[in-house]
């Protein structure tokens, strides 16, 4: 898959790319990232991509025209008709279902806005989707970007060291959408605090439920909206209703 950066700031990048686990996806190319900026289609001395917003008030608004120019090039470079996606805070918040979505799809470009935002012109011709990373308002679209693309990047097969990992982190099909169970690792006592005594067990069937109630008990205490829109199973079982009970 190949997804287009349309960013004034391609080097902050850099370090996210070459850096985890993740830079698997990205040095093999099976997640294949590109940068356009938009100062590379302007004219002029300055190179001017923003400018003063009509009507006034504070700060700038990045022009239509470089970022309708950088779009124009990036589709000429890939030839198909991939969407644009815009991080906005009046898109639809990203969650495990979109990033599913986008972890199957042949890519995208992604548009980084800065400054008090875009031309909405620009946004009614050219954009596709808007994505929102939650309610609140960063410097840039390049954050979202790059929470998008590690998203992406780590469902893709052989990213992982074992490919059975993502499935049981919180969100996914192996938890059935809830968030994920407390860990523990050595030393077995720490500062006082004993990790509890079923994980030391070694009773696998134990821990298995031991693990499924926390996870219920987590996602009823922290995101109980998840209980519902998760289909979670075994929430009318003994050992779901003592997770909701506290139980456990």
């Amino acid at each position: 898959m190949r997804f287009d950066v349309v960013t004034l700031f391609a080097e902050l990048f850099s370090p996210f790319i070459r850096a985890g686990v993740t830079r698997r996806a990205f040095e093999s190319a099976l997640v294949d990232v590109h940068f356009s900026n938009p100062r590379d289609f302007t004219t002029g001395n300055y190179r001017r991509v923003d400018d003063r917003p009509f009507g006034g008030g504070p700060g700038m608004v990045m022009m239509a025209e470089p970022l309708a120019k950088a779009v124009a090039h990036i589709r000429a470079m890939r030839n198909d008709n991939a969407p644009v996606i815009l991080f906005s805070p009046i898109g639809k918040r990203l969650d495990h279902s979109a990033v599913r979505h986008w972890a199957g799809s042949s890519g995208a470009i992604l548009i980084c806005g800065r400054y008090e935002g875009l031309d909405q012109r620009f946004i009614d011709t050219h954009v596709d989707i808007q994505i929102s990373l939650g309610d609140f308002v960063l410097s840039g679209g390049e954050i979202p970007a790059m929470a998008f693309l590690d998203a992406v990047a780590r469902l893709q097969p052989g990213v992982l060291s074992d490919s059975d990992s993502y499935r049981f982190d919180s969100f996914n099909e192996g938890l059935g959408g809830l968030l994920d169970c407390p860990h523990f690792t050595r030393p077995e006592v720490w500062e006082g605090r004993a990790v509890p005594a079923v994980l030391m067990s070694g009773n696998h069937g134990q821990i298995g439920r031991w693990r499924r109630n926390q996870s219920l008990s987590l996602t009823a205490d922290h995101r109980p909206d998840l209980l519902a829109t998760a289909g979670a199973t075994g929430l009318s079982d003994a050992d779901g209703q003592n997770a909701l009970t506290g139980k456990i």
